[in-house]
Order: C-alpha cells, then sequence, then structure tokens
C-alpha cells in the first residue's frame, strides 16, 4: 500500500476509534433487587474500566422511564459513573399527560422512596461501585423523589434536583446531608421561584451545601426536547453542565 493511501486511511481508523470509545464506553442490562415482598427493575448502564466507580441513581419523570431517560443514563455512563435508571411504574411508559397524572398518583411514596433506597443499597453491594461517592438525579415527579431519597439516606452523596418538588419541614431537612445542586425554570408554575428561594434559604439556614439556579424565561420540564412548547436549548446545555462539575467535584474529587 502506498505511503499517501496510509496516511488517509489512519485517520479515518483513529476517528472510527474515538467514536467508539465515545459511544461503547458503557454497556447497558436489565436488573432487580427486592423491595419487601415485590422485585423491582432498572436498567444499569456500566462505564468502562473495572473501577470501583461513582454511581447515580437515575430517577424520570411522570412519563415513565422512557428513553430520554435512559439516554441521559447512558450519558452519566460515558462520563465515568455506574448509572442506575430506576423503574418506579412497573414497566409502563406513556406520553399521555392524564395517563401519566393517573400512574403519578397511583405511586406510594414510601414504596417509591423505599424503592430508590434499595437501588442505593443494590449500588453500594456491587464491586465496580465506591460505596461513599453515590448520587442521585430526577426531573420532575424524579427530582422530587431525589431530594426525598437524600432525606431517607444519609449517605447519599449528592443530589441533582430538576424542577422537582421540594421538602419544606425542617425536621426532614435536618436529615439532608448530601450536597444539593437545583435548576428550576422561572416560568414553573408548579415549583415557583418562591419555592426555590425558600427552600435555598432553609438549607443555607441549617449550614447544607446547596447550589440552585432559576432560569427566568424557562417552563417546567425545560430540559427535556419531548416538551416541544417549552424545551429550552441553550437553558439545558448550562443546567448540564452544571450537573456535570457539581458530580465531578463531589463524586469525583481525587480520582
Amino acid at each position: 500500500m502506498k505511503r499517501s493511501k496510509l496516511l488517509r486511511i489512519v485517520p479515518a481508523v483513529l476517528a472510527a476509534a474515538a467514536i467508539c470509545s465515545a459511544a461503547c464506553a458503557q454497556t447497558a442490562q436489565t436488573v432487580g433487587w427486592s423491595n419487601g415482598s415485590e422485585t423491582v427493575h432498572g436498567v444499569l448502564y456500566l462505564p468502562s474500566g473495572h473501577g470501583p466507580h461513582p454511581a447515580l441513581v437515575v430517577i424520570h419523570e411522570w412519563w415513565g422511564l422512557t428513553d430520554w431517560v435512559k439516554e441521559q443514563a447512558q450519558d452519566f455512563a460515558r462520563q465515568g459513573y455506574v448509572a442506575l435508571a430506576v423503574d418506579l411504574y412497573g414497566g409502563q411508559v406513556t406520553n399521555n399527560p392524564q395517563t401519566a397524572s393517573q400512574l403519578m398518583r397511583g405511586l406510594s411514596q414510601q414504596r417509591s422512596v423505599d424503592t430508590l433506597t434499595g437501588a442505593v443499597g443494590f449500588l453500594s453491594r456491587r464491586t465496580d461501585v465506591d460505596p461513599h461517592r453515590i448520587g442521585a438525579i430526577g426531573w420532575c415527579m424524579g427530582g422530587g423523589f431525589a431530594a426525598q431519597l437524600a432525606i431517607a439516606d444519609p449517605e447519599l452523596r449528592a443530589v441533582v434536583i430538576n424542577y422537582g418538588e421540594l421538602p419544606t419541614d425542617r425536621a426532614a431537612l435536618e436529615r439532608i446531608h448530601a450536597a444539593v445542586l437545583g435548576n428550576f425554570g422561572g416560568l414553573d408554575r408548579g415549583i415557583t421561584p418562591d419555592d426555590v428561594h425558600a427552600f435555598a434559604d432553609s438549607m443555607h439556614a441549617l449550614g447544607k451545601t446547596i447550589d440552585v439556579k432559576i432560569y427566568p424565561d424557562a417552563p417546567h420540564a425545560f430540559q427535556n426536547p419531548n416538551n416541544k412548547n417549552g424545551y429550552r436549548p441553550a437553558d439545558t446545555a448550562n443546567a448540564k453542565e452544571r450537573e456535570r462539575k457539581f458530580l465531578a467535584q463531589t463524586l469525583k474529587p481525587g480520582m
């Protein structure tokens, strides 16, 4: 083979290898763990390497464990986290708001929190996970459950609340030991800027580590591109960068 042709091929091979490195850095598998008398499930995404890695519990919106949520978990695996996308609906997924509302109302909060603490336990028992570097992230309904998980599990290291319902009880807030990052929409009618400010003020008064940001022109669920009227690409990019830096600082220091 002529040298000039070889020089053209080598960059193409290197480019393909780079693409594979990004796309193949994680594998996915359906897993289950016990919650009382039942088995609950999730999709586990693994980063490259043997670890031990930091880990994340990934909690879906009221639509269920959609492809978009799985894509977020997969992206976290690319960043080096063992990411467990939990299914709180037992396989049910919808794009209908009325059905989503029914599914969400049908959840037992205590059972759901138990499922999530079980997910943390599942991750902490894995040999490829550092049990002292586990966090959680959620959106909408999942953001609220991420906050509840931080209350229920004092060992949780970091939590990201994306426009989720915020706890207000002082005794509950005192039980949060995780560092907290929050991203919220200024036009959100459910979790209002006043709610966000009150939560942040209460957390600061208790000496907790918290960083919240309100995007003035963003409504609820602004990070999901399936939210055709509410998706805000620029705000989403900023929020995702905040999440990336926050999780690296809290779950990867010294690694």
